[in-house]
C-alpha cells in the first residue's frame, strides 16, 4: 500500500476506518503547555481535549508540548514534521478496533533549544494550565521523607542561574515569575501522573523550588496557584516498529509515533483551577471535589497489581502481560492481593463496584491485543513500588492487618534486581538506580535482609517482623524453588 505522510496537507486524504479531527485546526490556539508528551498524555489527556473539540469547544485550550529531557527532542521532531497530528489505535478486547487522527496538540517547544523562550511561552497569558506527565521519579523527592531534593545537579543549577533553567521546576517558576512581575494571573498546574495526592505532591515540591530560589515568589505561589488532584488510568504501551507498520500497512498513514491504547479510559480530576479550564466533564472526565478515594483505588489496585505480576511473571519466563495474567495461578494471586490486602486501606466510594473493578482489571490485563509487555511493568522500580505498594504495606501494619503478599512482591522484585532470570537469562534493569540496585541484590543469598536494608526505598520496614519474615521466606522459596513454585506455596500458606 502507498502511504502519506501525516501532517495537516494530508490530513483530508485520511480515509475510513480512520476518523479525523472535524475542527479547523488553523483556529485552534494553544492554552496548555505540558510537560511529558509521550504515549500515555496522547492517548488521554490529548484525546479528552480532542474529543471536547470535536464537539466544537476549547478550540482556545490547544496544547503547547513542552520537552526537558534529551529523550525529547524526539518528540520534538516528529511532531513537528506531522504539525503535531498523530493515530490513535484503540484495540478492544475482542480484537476490533477504533482509529483516529488527534489533532489537540499545536505546538511544540523544546526547553534546551532556547531556555528563554520556553519562559515566554510560559508566561504567555494564553496559557492558563500547565499539566504534567513527567513520570514517579520527575518531582525529585526523597521516597521516605517527601522531602525536595535541593542537592540534584540540575536543580542547583537552576538555582544558581534561573535565566537558564533546565528543570521543570526552573521553568515553571521562571514563568510564574514573569506572569507575577507584568501583572498576569498565574497558570493553573496540573499532575496527571501516578502519585499519591500528584497535585499535593506538585505543589510541595514547586513550591520548595520556588522557596528556595525567592521567598517572595514561594509566598505568591502559595496564596495564588492551584494544583488540582487527579486520577488518571489508561494502560498504553510503548510504541514499537511493528506498531508503526501496521499504521501504514492498515491505513496507509506514514506515521513515525503513533499510539496504541486499550479500549479502557478514566479520568477523575479535582476543580481546582485559577483561570478557567476546557469543559472536560461533556467528554468523559469525573470532575469531582474530592480525587483522593478515587486514586487511591487505582494505585493501589491497579497500579500495585501490576507490580505484583511483573517480576514474578518476568523470572518464569513471561514477555507478554496478557500471558502472565491468563496463568490461574498468577491472577488469583493479584486478586487474594487485591481483596486481603489493597482493599482494607481503601476508603468508601459510593456507586463503585469494587469486585467488579477489580475483576475489569484482569480483564483489562488479560487484552492480548494491547500487547503490554512485562519489561515496561519492570522498569523504573524505584520510583514505583515505594508510591504504589509501600503505602499499602504501612496502613496494613499500623493496622495490624497482614502483609504477607506485598512482602512476596517486594521479595521478587529483589529477586528480579539480581540480574538473572530463572532461565539463565541476563535481565536488564531499567531504572535509575540500576546499578545500586543489582549490586544489593546481589547480596541477596547472603543475607536475606539485604535489599530491604536500602532505607532510602524502604524506610524503616526492615525493622518490623511482621513484614521480613514473610518477605525472608518468599525470597528463600524464589531461590530454591523458582516463581512458580514459590507463588504455589504462598497461595497455600496465606490464610483466605
Amino acid at each position: 500500500m502507498i502511504t502519506m505522510h501525516l501532517s495537516n496537507s494530508t490530513l483530508s486524504a485520511v480515509e475510513a476506518p480512520v476518523s479525523v479531527p472535524t475542527y479547523d485546526r488553523s483556529g485552534v490556539t494553544a492554552g496548555i503547555v505540558h510537560f511529558g508528551v509521550g504515549g500515555f498524555h496522547r492517548a488521554h489527556q490529548a484525546m479528552y481535549l480532542d474529543r471536547l473539540m470535536n464537539q466544537g469547544e476549547a478550540l482556545d485550550w490547544g496544547i503547547c508540548g513542552m520537552g526537558v529531557m534529551p529523550s525529547d527532542a524526539r518528540m520534538r521532531d516528529v511532531l513537528r514534521a506531522s504539525d503535531g497530528l498523530y493515530t490513535l489505535v484503540v484495540k478492544n478486547p475482542d480484537g476490533t478496533r477504533e482509529e483516529r487522527v488527534i489533532g489537540s496538540i499545536v505546538d511544540y517547544v523544546y526547553a534546551p533549544d532556547d531556555p528563554a523562550a520556553a519562559v515566554e511561552r510560559l508566561a504567555d497569558p494564553a496559557i492558563r494550565i500547565v499539566s504534567l506527565t513527567i513520570t514517579e521519579g520527575g518531582y525529585n523527592f526523597h521516597h521516605v521523607t517527601g522531602e525536595f531534593d535541593l542537592d540534584n545537579p540540575d536543580v542547583r543549577h537552576d538555582l544558581a542561574d534561573p535565566g537558564h533553567p533546565r528543570t521543570v521546576f526552573g521553568l515553571v517558576c521562571a514563568g510564574l515569575a514573569l506572569r507575577r512581575e507584568r501583572g498576569i494571573a498565574p497558570f493553573t498546574i496540573m499532575s496527571c501522573d501516578n502519585i499519591q495526592g500528584n497535585g499535593d505532591m506538585a505543589r510541595r515540591t514547586f513550591t520548595a523550588y520556588a522557596e528556595a530560589l525567592d521567598p517572595a515568589l514561594a509566598a505568591w505561589l502559595r496564596e495564588n496557584v492551584p494544583f488540582p488532584n487527579s486520577m488518571v488510568d489508561r494502560i498504553t504501551p510503548v510504541t514499537t516498529d511493528a506498531d508503526r507498520a501496521d499504521v501504514a500497512q492498515r491505513y496507509g498513514i506514514d506515521d513515525a509515533w503513533p499510539v496504541v491504547c486499550e479500549d479502557f479510559t478514566q479520568w477523575v480530576l479535582e476543580d481546582s483551577f485559577v483561570s478557567g479550564r476546557p469543559a472536560y466533564e461533556k467528554v468523559g472526565v469525573q470532575v469531582v471535589d474530592d480525587v483522593v478515594p478515587y486514586e487511591l483505588m487505582k494505585l493501589r489496585l491497579l497500579n500495585a497489581s501490576h507490580q505484583g505480576l511483573c517480576y514474578f511473571g518476568y523470572l518464569a519466563g513471561y514477555r507478554a502481560v496478557h500471558d502472565v495474567t491468563r496463568n490461574p495461578l498468577f491472577s488469583t494471586f493479584l486478586l487474594r492481593y487485591m481483596d486481603e490486602e489493597a482493599t482494607p486501606t481503601l476508603s468508601p466510594l459510593p456507586g463503585v463496584d469494587l469486585d467488579a473493578y477489580k475483576h475489569k482489571l484482569i480483564e483489562r490485563f488479560s487484552n492480548e491485543y494491547v500487547a503490554d509487555t512485562v519489561a515496561r511493568l519492570c522498569a523504573e522500580s524505584s520510583d514505583r513500588i515505594p508510591k504504589w505498594l509501600m503505602p499499602v504495606v504501612r496502613e496494613n501494619l499500623a493496622a495490624g492487618r497482614q502483609v504477607g503478599l506485598s512482602a512476596a512482591i517486594v521479595a521478587s522484585w529483589a529477586r528480579y534486581d539480581e540480574g538473572v532470570d530463572e532461565h539463565g537469562e541476563p535481565i536488564a534493569i531499567v531504572d535509575r538506580m540500576a546499578d545500586e540496585l543489582r549490586a544489593v541484590a546481589q547480596g541477596n543469598r547472603e543475607d536475606v535482609l539485604a535489599f530491604l536494608r536500602n532505607r532510602q526505598v524502604f524506610g524503616d520496614v526492615v525493622d518490623d517482623p511482621r513484614f521480613t519474615e514473610p518477605y525472608a521466606a518468599a525470597l528463600t522459596a524464589l531461590h530454591r524453588h523458582g516463581s512458580v513454585a514459590t507463588l504455589e506455596q504462598i497461595m497455600g500458606n496465606v490464610p483466605a
